[in-house]
């Protein structure tokens, strides 16, 4: 299988946070989710993907070309939705995508059209009058019609409903139908990712915590739910970060299966993307 994005060892220094040894892949026909705190480098790392930055150190292959060697053929094979819109807001949707349509070699204005009739927005009022929401499926509409090869999706699918994110993650899971086609999606909406991303990556002060394939992520961890007598009774290098509450305690468990297996008398319970980001940010177990 081709991967159509590959980041190995990115690392961009701010002074204050550093973004620190970042790697992961995205194989073709797959969606990968960037999962993380507020601050925890996920826009950075778009940013240096769509060379908005400039890193520090490591590389970034885009269906194997350098993303600075390369710049121009990359960028014509990707399509971007950042977390704040930055079109002009005196435009309509209709002058915007004439102005697209002269940026883009591969836009396809039929294909815009027919989203905008889909997502409901009309053509001639201006960006401005929109809500966030609005906004929102109209960055999709534009990414979407500059027909890429890999989508770059920075919290697309905040400020929209429920119905709507569940159209509009519809529409991502037909866009990698195609095993030419790849989405890196970066989300707080973690039920989302649940439902669409083949491969997590979770970013925890601008280092890797956890990645890999998301069934399997969810199938090996689990939480442990005891008392703190029983959790200190536990082996804690089986754990990978607990949290200790006054009625209780719970833990995020490294493998569940034969955690279960040495202690059968305790309960672990299925985990969620939101039960690993939130528990594996509480620390390693000491």
């Amino acid at each position: 299988m081709n991967n159509a994005l590959e980041v190995s060892h990115l690392t961009k220094d701010y002074g204050a946070f550093r973004l620190e040894d970042v790697s992961f892949t995205v194989p073709g026909g797959t969606i990968m989710g960037l999962i993380g705190e507020n601050g925890a480098g996920k826009s950075t790392t778009i940013k240096c993907i769509l060379n908005l930055l400039h890193r520090d150190g490591g590389t970034i292959s885009v269906f194997g070309m350098d993303n600075l060697a390369e710049e121009q053929a990359v960028k014509a094979q990707m399509g971007v939705v950042l977390d704040e819109s930055s079109f002009h807001e005196g435009l309509t949707p209709l002058q915007l995508g004439k102005t697209l349509s002269r940026l883009y070699p591969h836009w396809d204005d039929r294909y815009y059209q027919d989203y905008l009739i889909k997502f409901q927005l009309p053509g001639k009022k201006t960006i401005k009058t929109f809500s966030r929401g609005m906004k929102m499926k109209l960055a999709i509409a534009a990414a979407f019609a500059a027909r890429p090869r890999l989508l770059l999706l920075d919290e697309a699918t905040s400020g929209l409903d429920p119905v709507v994110r569940d159209e509009i993650l519809d529409e991502f899971l037909n866009f990698i139908q195609d095993e030419h086609h790849a989405i890196l999606i970066s989300s707080h909406i973690t039920s989302d990712l649940e439902k669409a991303a083949d491969y997590i990556t979770y970013l925890h002060q601008g280092r890797v915590a956890i990645t890999g394939a998301k069934d399997e992520l969810l199938e090996t961890y689990g939480k442990l739910v005891c008392g703190k007598a029983d959790l200190e009774k536990v082996d804690k290098s089986l754990l990978k970060g607990c949290r200790v509450g006054q009625f209780g305690c719970e833990a995020l468990v490294k493998n569940r299966h034969a955690f279960l297996r040495r202690y059968p008398d305790l309960t672990v319970d299925p985990v969620t993307l939101e039960d690993i980001m939130v528990l594996t940010g509480k620390g390693d177990a000491q």
